[in-house]
Parts: C-alpha cells; structure tokens; sequence
C-alpha cells in the first residue's frame, strides 16, 4: 500500500520529460528511483550531473542526488508508484504508425516486482487505448493480482496522465500546469490524483484514461494546425512576392485574429508527432489534422528548395546555417525542420557550408563525411556571403544589422525585421 507520507517512486525514462518529473518528485521528498536503458545516463545522474538542457535541472537533480532522494539504476525496483516517461515513436513502416513498444516493454519490467496496493501511471503520449492495452498485458503476466476494471476488488490502480510542458520551462511547468488525470477507473483517478498533488499546484481534473489519452494528442494537434496555417500563409506570401511577415502583423491587429509566426516547419517529438496518433486512430475522419501535418512537413521542403535558389544565386559564397534544434533556446533537435534543412544542404554543398548551433558540442551523425563544420556565431558572420536562419535563438536577434549587412539573408524566422524583401528570388528576406 502507498505510504501514508512518502511513497517510494520508480520512474521510467530518463529523458527530457523523465528526467525533470524525477526530480520534481524527489524534491518533494519522495524517494525516486529513475530507470534508464543506457548505462551513461544512469552513472551521469548518480554523480549528480544531468545529460541534457534544461532550465535549473542541474542544480535539483545535484541537490536530490546528494539528498538521497534521487538516484538512477539500468533495473527497475520494487516501489509504491511506477511512472513510465518513456519514447513513443513512429514504427519503422513510413506509415505514421505509432510504436508503443517502449511502454509495453517498461509495463513488463513493472509487472515482475509488481504487488498488491502499488499505481502505476503512464505519461508517455500514447494513441488512444494505450493505458487499457497496458492493463491487458500486466493482467497476462501476473494472474495473481486483479487489474482494475477486471474485477470488484482491484489489487493495483492504473491511470494516465500526460505533462504539458514547455522546453526551457520543463520545471516550472510541471509544477504550476494543470493536469488531466485520466483512469481505468474513477478509484485509479483518485488514487493518481493523490499522488501528483503531492507535488503539482495547478489543478489536477480527474477523467477516464482514454480521454486523458485523446485530450493530449488534441492538445498538440491544435498547435499543430495553427502553426500550418501561418506555414501555409508564408508560402502563398511567396508565391505571390509578398512579405508574409508584414501580411500577418497588419492581420493581427484584428481584435479576434492572432496568426503564429511561420517557420522552416515544426519540429520537436511532440507537435509534429502526436497529430499521427489521432490519424492513425481516425484514417478516414482526421482530414483536416492530416492536412495540418501534411503542409508543416511540405515547409521544410519549401524552405531546402528556396535556400537551394539562394546558394545557387550566390555561387562560391560560404553559406551559414543558424540553428538545428526544433525551437529557440534549447538543445533538442528531435524532429527538428532546422536540422533537416542544414544536414540537407550540407550533403549538397559540403565545405561551403558552416553551422551555427551554440547548444551543441558536435554536429549530428548525418553531417558525418560532408564537410560541413561547426563553428560560432562570429566565424560564421565574418566568412558566410549566405545567411540562413532556421532557430530564433536569443543569441541571433541580437547581432546587429552591420554585423550582417554583407550577406544575403534568408530569414525563415523573422527574427531581423530591419532586412528588405527583394523579389529577385520571390519571397526570400534578405539583407539591405
């Protein structure tokens, strides 16, 4: 049975979400075993060190660890609450389709130090009926507990509920958001609700697992089609030599319009995945969340083609790609449209081309062989003839216009508003 004061916590995944709700636990006083595939990771938290960046992570999990509180293993331990955090991918079919073998696997490793009293909560973004799929597959492996909704008497409680969290502001979020917490039954709801308002201060709305699962994906997909709209935009902009940038700041001034900023895609494993789990569940109703994600992926391949027009107008310059991670100020590049394009260029114009990333210490395996290099931000501005903004990072807006002046700028953030749009090659902002 949960303790009455601090439940021994197992959580799965050690990742970017994995991680931070780890240590917001443990600092909670909760004791935390964090459980991790890859031995690196594991010895990296144990010495009190984080493997990723974000925002304050380093000094909590510094301060859980040397508490007690924290700690990381490769084997799961026996506990009160099991978390799973772990990755939801696409399958390797190229057909979009959900792969919850991590979850599953995870669910397997709980099962086997799984007793009577203990929660288990799923946070991974899962296609809908994830949560009743895994209550399935633990009732198969211990026969000796009754799975709630499968018997008067459940022996475990099973729920789901996802994080809403922004990158850069993981743990604040996790505190201060609002959560929905969706159960197999309402005493599962309960019994998960009690728990994350042990540390979570939004309010925590109880529901069934499977409109936890759906509100997710919704969440996500909303995102999604409003930044297709502002993506489609900028491409019609384009064709018809407009500054789409002007376009949308005239629009907004509407008191009930308010059109995103577009940009070379969107990336990350959450806005340009989750949309796919609604589709896959819903092929012939999810029209217009297909055409959301159908015309964000089709902008990374508007941008290659209109960046490809740039160089070759410039032939023999040096061309500086600025950013591969999927959004300002971070170091994950998951998914990330920025990266697709700088690793697409690289491959076709190798040592021509230099990459600006200032939260990466290397450039990714697909730069591997294309000479491409990586280099900072003032390398880049002295030597590159051709400036291609991918990421607003902070430390981008800030470089003045003479500092840029003698290059050629294509801007798919709008991050250099004093640059003149010139028709020449329709709808690229460049450099005065």
């Amino acid at each position: 049975m949960i303790g009455e004061n601090k439940p021994d916590v197992c959580v799965f995944g050690l990742g970017y979400i994995g991680l931070p709700t780890a240590a917001v636990i443990a600092s909670s006083g909760c004791p935390v075993t964090g459980i991790d595939i890859t031995q690196s990771v594991v010895d990296t938290i144990n010495r009190g060190e984080i493997h990723i960046e974000e925002v304050d992570l380093d000094g909590l999990v510094r301060s859980a660890v040397q508490r007690g509180t924290l700690k990381a293993s490769t084997q799961v331990q026996p506990a009160d609450v099991f978390v799973i955090a772990v990755p939801t991918p696409f399958a390797k079919d190229g057909n979009h389709t959900p792969d919850t073998s991590y979850v599953m696997n995870a669910a397997t490793e709980v099962a086997g130090v799984l007793k009577a009293g203990d929660t288990i909560i799923l946070e991974s973004t899962c296609p809908v009926g994830t949560t009743v799929a895994m209550r399935d597959l633990i009732a198969g492996l211990r026969p000796d507990l009754v799975m709630p909704g499968l018997g008067e008497r459940p022996d475990v409680s099973i729920a789901y509920c996802p994080e809403r969290v922004l990158p850069g502001k993981i743990l604040e979020e996790l505190i201060r958001n609002d959560r929905s917490i969706g159960g197999i039954t309402p005493r599962c709801a309960r019994k998960a609700l009690a728990f994350y308002k042990r540390f979570v201060r939004g309010e925590c709305v109880t529901t069934d697992a499977a409109s936890a699962e759906m509100t997710k994906l919704v969440e996500n997909a909303f995102r999604d089609t409003n930044i297709a709209f502002a993506n489609e935009l900028s491409m019609i902009a384009d064709a018809q030599g407009l500054d789409v940038w002007e376009v949308i700041r005239l629009a907004n001034r509407h008191p009930r319009v308010n059109i995103l900023q577009p940009g070379p895609g969107v990336g990350g494993h959450c806005i340009a995945v989750d949309p796919w789990f609604i589709v896959h569940g819903a092929p012939e109703q999810a029209k217009m969340i297909r055409q959301a994600r159908e015309v964000n992926d089709a902008k990374m391949h508007h941008v290659l083609a209109k960046a490809k027009a740039l160089i070759e107008d410039n032939p023999g310059a040096q061309i500086g790609c600025l950013g591969l991670a999927f959004k300002a100020n971070i170091d994950d590049f998951r998914e990330s449209p920025a990266r697709y394009v700088a690793a697409s260029l690289a491959r076709e114009f190798g040592e021509r081309v230099s990459v600006v990333e200032p939260y990466a210490a290397d450039l990714p395996m697909e730069f591997d062989g294309s000479g491409a290099r990586l280099v900072d931000i003032d390398t880049a501005l002295e030597t590159c003839g051709v400036l291609i903004v991918l990421v607003d990072h902070d430390v981008f807006k800030v470089i003045p216009h003479e500092e840029r002046s003698a290059a050629v700028v294509y801007d798919t953030r709008g991050i250099w508003p004093d640059a003149q749009t010139k028709h020449a090659v329709p709808g690229l902002r460049l450099a005065s």
